[in-house]
């Protein structure tokens, strides 16, 4: 089942993980970092076509992100 808070604590994961700082994820995505912000503390989410952009961006699966596994690994071949 989909949560916001499991979804925002995934986010926050990849972009630690990633030594990235909110103002540069919003960026990559076109939003402003107070909207980070929301998503990573449960209280928003976004467009599919931007959960589309950091899947492509961490390599991670969008289930994974959505909280439907606990698998981050992409079950397909991204190009590029």
């Amino acid at each position: 089942m989909f949560s916001k808070e499991l979804f925002g604590q995934r986010i926050l994961e990849q972009r630690k993980k990633h030594g990235e700082t909110q103002k540069a994820l919003a960026e990559l995505l076109g939003i402003g970092d107070t909207q980070i912000i929301g998503i990573e503390h449960g209280r928003t989410t976004t467009s599919a076509e931007r959960i589309a952009l950091i899947c492509q961006h961490y390599k991670v699966s969008a289930d994974y992100l959505l909280g439907l596994t606990d698998d981050p690994e992409p079950k397909y071949k991204a190009d590029g």
